[in-house]
């Protein structure tokens, strides 16, 4: 049985760690798997890969404020780049020949690279699935419906698309109702639910020996996710390190700058850390569980993977989300903070006075998330099973996982 795994990704960390996560899930789950991964993730060679899962690594791109893609690292056009992107893709399908092909979030992938591969294997491949993942918000409505009747996705899902599996609860955001899809749209769409991930791999008193905290400390974890944009969070927060110094508790925190914020902007906020010895500067670490575990609290922006953790670990949230160039993260904080799940801090009124102010209301009354549909990853296993029977060994078809009723995805107490 052979995958093929399209990652969109263009800024930050989260497609490549959601679709790794996704891409582990189904090789444990199903026997004699074989998946060949497609990412232009300047970060995926710093993760571990488990065995049957390989890469073709695409040049990479980026994503600007302004939305718009340019080339990365190679001094080339991006039209040659893409190009060149979208012939790798394509000699992945011809030679891989793959039973199914699952894209993320663009049903043509960036700028439409997928174009040539997708009619490839609609023509040559008839047997062979496509499944689009996506998760629960994209971007405004206001945004997001007009770029998808511009780019007549709708009719590519018609076309060439067995399933479209939305990673989230529609209770947080109904995707099919915001996004007014057609009737033939929502026929092929499941939602998944949110990609929980397993509660820690360290021993939590290892954590706190290495972290050297004390039994009375508490802990702030504070995480920009890949930190492209991350430097205003970190500096907010470090301001308000003047604030703790009559406060009642003993607070220490871990910071995490990410692998992608500019090294100036690293150096700068390291140099103003060298104040406050409570607080420890990291880069990054790909085993944020283990230390979410032992936290007391978080603050971080509003990316899906690092919300996904912090539900994941059940512990009180601070979301200062990005709002440039999408709203998907203000969005999604918003409405997670109307439902009970986490605090949010709109970005325009992130001071250290209101971020601290936060903090002390957390540590004091500390509500964490609970009851939110952590179950992603079995239900796009099932999914896939489901639509790969035809091809499955009695071994391989074992696994059963129950559909979700959305009436109980979400239920906040």
């Amino acid at each position: 049985m052979k995958i093929m795994v399209y990652s969109h990704d263009a800024f930050g960390l989260g497609n490549i760690r959601r679709m790794l996560a996704i891409c582990e899930h189904l090789l444990t789950e199903i026997p004699q798997l074989s998946i060949l991964l497609l990412s232009g993730s300047p970060m995926l060679q710093g993760f571990r890969l488990p065995r049957g899962l390989d890469y073709i690594k695409l040049p990479c791109l980026n994503r600007g404020n302004t939305g718009e893609f340019a080339v990365k690292y190679l001094g080339i056009d991006i039209d040659k780049t893409l190009k060149m992107r979208s012939e790798l893709i394509l000699s992945a399908a011809v030679n891989f020949q793959p039973d199914l092909f699952l894209v993320d979030k663009k049903p043509l992938g960036i700028e439409n690279e997928l174009t040539t591969a997708v009619n490839y294997i609609h023509q040559n491949l008839p047997e062979t699935k496509l499944v689009l993942l996506l998760r629960e918000i994209l971007n405004s409505p206001e945004k997001t419906i007009p770029e998808w009747q511009k780019s007549r996705y709708t009719e590519v899902i018609d076309k060439f698309y067995q399933l479209l599996l939305i990673v989230g609860s529609q209770q947080v955001f109904d995707f099919c109702k915001e996004y007014k899809l057609p009737h033939s749209v929502t026929d092929k769409t499941h939602f998944c639910g949110y990609i929980g991930r397993p509660q820690d791999c360290k021993i939590n008193q290892n954590i706190r020996e290495e972290l050297q905290l004390e039994p009375l400390d508490k802990l702030v974890v504070v995480t920009p996710g890949g930190g492209e944009d991350g430097y205003e969070l970190i500096n907010t927060y470090l301001q308000g390190q003047e604030l703790l110094k009559n406060s009642q508790y003993r607070i220490k925190s871990l910071v995490f700058c990410g692998p992608e914020m500019p090294q100036k902007q690293k150096q700068e906020l390291c140099a103003m850390a060298v104040k406050y010895p409570n607080v420890e500067m990291r880069e990054f670490t790909n085993d944020l569980m283990s230390y979410l575990s032992i936290a007391n609290a978080v603050v971080s922006m509003g990316g899906y993977n690092t919300v996904c953790e912090i539900m994941s670990a059940a512990k009180p949230a601070i979301i200062v989300p990005r709002i440039q160039p999408s709203q998907e993260q203000l969005i999604r904080s918003q409405r997670m903070h109307d439902l009970g799940l986490l605090r949010s801090i709109h970005p325009q009124e992130n001071t250290p006075q209101a971020l601290m102010t936060q903090l002390f209301q957390i540590l004091e009354n500390p509500q964490v998330p609970k009851n939110i549909d952590l179950e992603g990853l079995p239900r796009i296993t099932h999914h896939i099973r489901n639509l790969l029977a035809d091809k499955m060994t009695p071994t391989q078809a074992e696994f059963v996982y129950p559909q979700s009723n959305p009436s109980q995805e979400l239920l906040v107490s």
